[in-house]
């Protein structure tokens, strides 16, 4: 009986081949960059609530998006969030107002009951994403309420940064875009730190009614009295 002989070292690459397809490549792992805040110092200073934050549905997930010139959206082979985005952007914002507010007193929402904000910063992130070719983009919605919940500023926003078009790179462009966000949402808020304090609810304090005088005991009037007895006169 006569055997197919292949050399070894043809077999040892086929080996090798088969064994490179069953390993997956590393991928990149991505969070987004929250600049260089500093630390704030000050432990009493304004009282300021970040949310509820909304984010949309397309980039509550793992998968690092890329925009395609069409307008499309295609996941990238090369990389991917660690963890969670919507989360990321929360601790971002929180540190960049707390920074700039110079602030310990910033909160995520849903906060302890006994956290009585000055200021509270409603958001709504409708786009955040880039692409090889395209650039960052951000589309949000925020409103700022003061003490007494009335609205004091609101604003649609629509940003964009440019990137050299790698994925490392469009990430840093996306963190730097929330970090202009954030310089404008403490902007809108810094002037409610000088608003009046809300009035203590004071309770009606009953108004003490005069009494009134004694009634004086009035004196009768004279009515003169007629009798049927007359008068006569000489």
């Amino acid at each position: 009986m006569n055997f197919l002989r292949l050399p070894f070292a043809v077999l040892l690459t086929g080996v090798l081949g088969l064994a490179g397809c069953s390993v997956h490549q590393p991928v990149a792992l991505y969070q987004l960059d929250s600049g260089n805040p500093g630390q704030p110092k000050r432990a009493s200073g304004m009282a300021v609530l970040l949310g509820p934050v909304s984010v949309a549905d397309y980039l509550q997930r793992e998968t690092l998006l890329q925009r395609q010139k069409d307008g499309s959206l295609r996941a990238a082979t090369d990389g991917r969030w660690a963890g969670s985005l919507t989360a990321d952007i929360d601790q971002l914002l929180v540190r960049q107002l707390a920074w700039r507010l110079d602030t310990q007193r910033v909160m995520l929402a849903p906060a302890k009951a006994s956290f009585s904000p000055d200021a509270q910063v409603l958001l709504s992130i409708t786009r955040l994403d880039s692409g090889g070719n395209q650039p960052a983009v951000l589309d949000a919605q925020w409103r700022v309420l003061d003490r007494r919940g009335q609205v004091r500023a609101s604003r649609l926003v629509h940003l964009e940064e440019k990137h050299s078009g790698d994925t490392a790179a469009q990430v840093q462009a996306q963190g730097v875009l929330l970090q202009r966000l954030a310089a404008q949402l403490s902007a809108a808020v810094k002037p409610l730190a000088s608003q009046p304090a809300l009035a203590d609810e004071r309770k009606p304090v009953p108004t003490q009614v005069e009494k009134d005088e004694p009634e004086k005991q009035k004196i009768p009037l004279a009515v003169p009295v007629r009798t049927k007895a007359e008068v006569f006169r000489f």
